[in-house]
């Protein structure tokens, strides 16, 4: 080690370091080298050198240091998961790109809400609203199947009349293959080692072409515009217009299907929370004069589902239990970090890493963190934004949509569609666990995103009468 930096830990694999210590046990692991080492460490995982800062305190140094980059970082992940060239060359596509987000808040936010509560609606209607005895269900599948298809079809529209859902039911299947690999594909295995899924990914490349989504109708404008930019930098033929739609299809379901599963499963574990929740809701509905007849009858707006604080604490919770999501920035050169206690000096070429769990589970700062509990996030009836750690506010207490310019541009609606799912299944039907088993989170996606579940769970519905 050079003079400066933080301590090592290297493991006694070669290339592969503590990757399988890591991956067995993410949190209690980074919580022994936390013990051993202090906040800041580096670790070899899978070829990469990583430095880690835990120190809530020091997050700031990592998200606004310009000589650490996240653009380098992404644009490594998006061509070797989804085979994007392009922006690795050309800053400007990538800042074209970058204002589209905008149509991700605000007024076409309100859109996007809108279209999704029809689209919903339409999913139950056809679907599940027939079902007045009780139906058995895996959940995860479950809320794959309806989440895939509300998402589609309100980012890039329906396409011509009963060909949508033939198209929708393969388009996901192909997804849900791909999805499962994504771990292994931003590793450095190479793609040939990991089965059929360079074919699927090309199958899914080949259907989100200019071709053929110029066949389906009512498309976002976040979609248009992307759309419009695409084929300003590339030729319409071109293939890599369908990974970019792949990349971004990717990034609006992979983490809302399993929060939602989440939700559900720990909502069916605690029938107290769902009374406390189906309670909000209909007092809500009453206020606004909204009667639950027969049929799909409720509506409600963006400010509307805010309102429900209960509910929104419960995602929370939610996102503060499973996410393993972890902030990552590319060292451009070397630097020293200059922190309150200690410097320490990054090497060019590394990376630099925040790990929320740590926070989300710090004993000090969430009460038994390990509890679910819903209501977490609720204080005085109103949402609760302030927690402490050595007896000083925290600014950032909840991670799950990373920080900084490279925080989530989707979470707005990603939160909607969660809160508009759960307020359908609540007001409409009852619900029943039938696996009454624990389900432990698998830890393949220990640093992307929300973990899933190790196994699906049976539960039931039926329409409330």
């Amino acid at each position: 080690r050079r003079p400066g930096e933080p301590p090592l830990i290297k493991g006694w694999l070669p290339y592969f370091g503590e990757a399988l210590n890591f991956q067995k046990d993410p949190l209690g692991f980074m919580k022994t080298l936390q013990k051993q080492h202090g906040d800041t460490f580096t670790v070899l995982l899978g070829g990469k050198y990583i430095t880690f800062i835990l120190d809530p305190f020091q997050y700031q140094l990592v998200v606004k240091n310009r000589k650490l980059s996240f653009r380098i970082f992404t644009n490594k992940l998006l061509r070797k998961a989804f085979s994007i060239e392009k922006l690795a060359t050309n800053d400007d596509l990538n800042d074209e790109l970058h204002v589209c987000y905008q149509f991700l808040q605000g007024k076409s936010l309100d859109i996007l809400t809108e279209n999704m509560m029809q689209n919903l609606k339409q999913v139950f209607e056809l679907q599940l609203l027939k079902a007045t005895d009780w139906a058995t269900a895996h959940l995860l599948e479950f809320c794959s199947s309806i989440l895939f298809e509300i998402t589609f079809t309100t980012i890039y529209g329906k396409g011509l009349a009963g060909s949508t859902k033939t198209f929708i039911t393969e388009l996901r299947d192909n997804y849900l293959k791909f999805d499962d690999k994504f771990p292994y594909l931003v590793s450095d295995i190479p793609i040939e080692l990991l089965g059929n899924v360079k074919s699927v990914r090309k199958k899914l490349i080949k259907h989100l072409t200019s071709e053929h989504l110029a066949k389906i109708q009512g498309r976002s404008e976040v979609v248009q515009m992307r759309q419009d930019i695409l084929e300003k930098y590339y030729t319409h033929e071109d293939l890599e217009i369908g990974a970019h739609h792949l990349g971004f299809l990717w990034a609006s379901v992979t983490n809302t299907i399993p929060t939602t599963f989440w939700a559900m499963y720990y909502l069916l574990q605690h029938p107290e929370a769902m009374a406390v929740l189906r309670d909000e809701i209909d007092h809500l509905l009453q206020s606004t004069g909204q009667k639950k007849g027969s049929g799909f009858t409720i509506h409600l707006t963006r400010e509307q589902l805010d309102s429900l604080v209960y509910l929104e604490s419960t995602i929370l919770e939610v996102l503060r239990l499973c996410s393993f999501s972890s902030v990552f920035r590319f060292v451009q050169e070397d630097l020293t970090i200059h922190s309150e206690t200690q410097d320490y000096c990054l090497r060019k070429g590394d990376l630099v890493a925040i790990f929320p769990p740590a926070l989300h589970y710090d004993p000090e700062i969430f009460e038994a963190p390990e509890e679910f509990r819903f209501n977490r996030f609720v204080e005085d009836g109103k949402k609760k934004t302030t927690f402490f750690k050595k007896g000083k506010k925290l600014k950032c207490y909840l991670m799950p949509f990373g920080s900084g310019t490279s925080k989530c541009p989707g979470r707005f609606l990603a939160v909607i569609e969660i809160k508009q799912l759960l307020v359908v299944l609540l007001t409409y039907f009852d619900l029943e666990i039938i696996d009454d088993k624990p389900i432990e989170a698998s830890s393949s996606r220990f640093l992307f995103g929300i973990q899933h579940p190790a196994s699906d769970v049976s539960f039931r519905y039926k329409v409330k009468s």
